[in-house]
């Protein structure tokens, strides 16, 4: 194929890939299933029997802020609003264009409450009047001895869906101040909500659009509906990334024009070159998407990372003083060592650095193509012919320049200097330190026991008609009730672990099974059917315990206990959950990342000297290399705060690394064209990337500085290996 043929073949598949987003649209998502995986969760998603889908909590006051719960008629309000949504599967047509999502469940400590009384034959939502359930007093309240099953979750839903500072009364007068005779008084309560599709579709919930719901909700009744909890920082840092992207996408693009303008004095190759990338980004859109892809919020800041390493071939063809061909191989190492270096966190357990990694090399790749195949004459015929170098014959050396040595020994030493610490990957990444939604997480942490607590899960394998098995994991549930890192309802009188699994059996049947006390099981409360099944076959059970949310380390260590348990047990099974799941990620990043760093050394090693030949050229990019990487990590805690979050940014700066000092390894010395042509692409890029840095979604914002500060540490040690190369000439 001809060089035109081949220029328009690759411009239609650009353009038809672009077009697929238009049949294949897609909308970039934030939450923990685009961040990290989690088998257990996985394998809950796919085999509960029961779908659990309470991922939102709801804050619920009344408009004058006064009595609620102790309110009759503000809680029959509240029993026929609930029952309204319940029966009204539009309730959610704002969520969805096809009007499909709707809230598929609540659960509400009324409903418990109105149980509990209607197994004293009392009817909540009838009476006139408090007394009218209230007498004859309950003795002992809903926590007594004698308690019925419905009054035992009554209590239960009371301690979780209430604040702490409730007055129990006939919930659990045990405790001081209650009253038998007087309903739970508190001014505010907690919903929990379930949404499905109604087409049995899995659906990723925008929960921004839910805020709205809520809105509409508290308008048109006297009661204060409040979304809240982990899923709405997510929404909320959702929108501020996409309020980010609205705002800085065509900034950045013109502002990207403005540099390369200046640096190249002609702005039709800034037009074309800044045109072309926007070309990648929509076909790599279009053709991921096409397969399903799932863009995540954090995958979107590969955009100006892409607009930024697409400046490389612009300036080293139109103002460098090397050759076509000389140019054409160092494009190709620089983009090979690019792509190397980034191809690790291919390998990463953490999804987002995946999904991130992959959208980058397709981007790099598809603009070496771009620039290679498409622009490369246009660039040349741009290029403003300079003196030619003597015709000499060259005797090339490497001297002991004390600035190579000397740069390095300052990268080290950043690297050794900051702090070790690696944070945990949650939510908190994602927003911005003095984000007022921290503060209400605090407080709602602060004021429910359900706050304080992250969820936990433990997946067990059991057949469900072996009664050795129930055994097994009646026992193993008993023994783990003494965990200290489990949160637990303490009365004074007894205390109730958060541990939401197997129901003990009453002894009434013999040679029980799982199936025989899961088949009946009531999904009406907090707690769901616990069954796993494949194809109708019980597989296993999903136990739900809810530990201390604030104490990483501590939720470490349970899951470390947890799977000794299991094994002392002799059952098979796992731990999972946000919290467990984002700390030991972050502790396995932190015992790794500088094994990371020293990897992608090694693989650019091997792959320069693979393409230079030459150990000495390969060895100084690998050592280079990995300098910047260890300083740019170092950087991640000095300016931040460094974690899972920051490796991408860490490796991407290795692949920056790697780029400068091949095109400075070259077989010639540097020109003043040819440290023009650096230093020009390297202020471009950090132009795009100091712009992301800006903004106020925090990984953009962490990337865009670290990837600034990795450039210029890149440029200057490529700089620093340039003026190693010295040469003595004798004139024909």
């Amino acid at each position: 194929m001809n060089p035109k043929n081949a220029r328009i073949a690759i411009i239609l598949v650009l353009v038809l890939c672009s077009g697929l987003i238009f049949i294949f649209p897609t909308e970039p998502v934030l939450n923990t299933n685009v961040l990290f995986d989690d088998k257990v969760n996985e394998r809950i998603e796919n085999e509960k029997s029961s779908k659990d889908n309470t991922n939102l909590i709801l804050i619920i006051t009344h408009d004058d802020g006064n009595d609620l719960t102790n309110n009759l008629t503000r809680v029959q309000k509240l029993l026929s609003l609930k029952k309204d949504i319940d029966t009204n599967k539009d309730n959610l047509s704002l969520l969805d264009p096809k009007g499909t999502e709707y809230v598929s469940k609540i659960v509400s400590p009324f409903d418990a409450w109105e149980n509990a009384f209607n197994s004293k034959n009392r009817s909540l939502i009838n009476a006139s009047k408090w007394a009218d359930v209230l007498q004859p007093t309950i003795e002992n309240g809903w926590c007594g001895e004698n308690a019925t099953e419905e009054e035992n979750i009554a209590f239960q839903s009371t301690l979780l869906l209430l604040p702490n500072d409730v007055k129990f009364n006939v919930a659990c007068p045990s405790f001081s101040g209650s009253s038998i005779n007087q309903a739970p008084e508190a001014n505010e309560l907690l919903w929990l909500i379930d949404v499905e599709d109604s087409l049995g579709e899995e659906i990723d919930v925008e929960w921004s659009l839910i805020l709205k719901w809520a809105g509409k909700i508290s308008e048109e009744t006297e009661f204060q509906i409040t979304p809240a909890g982990v899923n709405m920082l997510f929404a909320k840092s959702q929108k501020i990334a996409e309020e980010d992207l609205s705002k800085l996408l065509i900034p950045s693009f013109l502002f990207l024009i403005t540099i390369l303008t200046l640096g190249l004095k002609d702005w039709r190759i800034s037009t074309i070159t800044i045109g072309s990338v926007g070309l990648i980004i929509l076909a790599e859109i279009g053709l991921l998407s096409s397969f399903g892809f799932t863009i995540s919020i954090v995958d979107v800041i590969a955009i100006p990372i892409i607009m930024g390493v697409a400046v490389d071939g612009a300036f080293w063809y139109c103002k460098s003083s090397r050759k076509k061909e000389e140019v054409r191989k160092m494009l190709l190492i620089a983009m090979i060592t690019t792509v190397t270096a980034v191809s690790l966190a291919l390998f990463s357990p953490i999804k987002a650095q995946r999904s991130l990694a992959l959208i980058m090399i397709i981007g790099i790749i598809l603009d070496w193509i771009v620039t290679r195949f498409v622009l490369e004459d246009f660039y040349l015929s741009k290029r403003v012919e300079s003196d030619k170098f003597p015709n000499t014959e060259k005797y090339n050396y490497y001297s002991n320049s004390m600035f190579w040595p000397a740069t390095l020994i300052i990268l080290t030493t950043i690297a050794v200097l900051s702090p070790t610490s690696v944070d945990v990957l949650d939510v908190k990444q994602f927003l911005p330190d003095n984000d007022p939604a921290l503060d209400e997480l605090e407080a709602l942490q602060s004021k429910y026991i359900l706050g304080a607590g992250t969820e936990t899960w433990i997946v067990i394998d059991a057949d469900g008609d072996s009664p050795a098995d129930l055994s097994k994991i009646q026992d193993f549930q008993k023994q783990l009730s003494n965990h200290p890192s489990i949160i637990s309802i303490e009365t004074g009188i007894y205390r109730s672990p958060l541990i939401l699994g197997v129901p003990y059996s009453d002894g009434n049947f013999e040679n029980e099974t799982i199936n025989m006390i899961l088949d009946d099981f009531d999904n009406s409360q907090i707690q769901t059917n616990p069954k796993l099944e494949n194809k109708d076959v019980t597989t296993g059970v999903a136990i739900t315990v809810f530990i201390d949310g604030k104490d990483s380390d501590a939720a470490i260590q349970f899951a470390k206990d947890v799977r000794i348990l299991l094994s002392k047990s002799e059952l098979k099974g796992d731990i999972g959950g946000d919290l467990i799941a984002g700390a030991e990620l972050a502790k396995e990043f932190g015992e790794t990342r500088i094994l990371q760093i020293i990897y992608a050394g090694i693989a650019v090693f091997i792959v320069t000297f693979y393409l230079l030949r030459s150990s000495l050229k390969a060895s100084r990019i690998a050592v280079g290399t990995i300098a910047v990487g260890i300083a740019v990590d170092g950087m991640a805690s000095i300016i931040g705060s460094r974690g899972v979050h920051t490796a991408p940014a860490v490796l991407l700066g290795m692949g920056f690394a790697a780029d400068y000092l091949s095109h400075a390894s070259a077989e010639h010395p540097s020109t003043k064209q040819d440290n023009f042509a650096r230093w020009g692409a390297a202020i471009s890029s950090m132009s795009i990337f100091l712009l992301l840095g800006f903004t106020t979604f925090p990984p953009a914002q962490n990337s865009g500085r670290l990837l600034t500060i990795s450039i210029l540490f890149a440029v200057i040690l490529a700089t620093c290996l340039s003026l190693t190369h010295k040469k003595q000439e004798e004139e024909e």
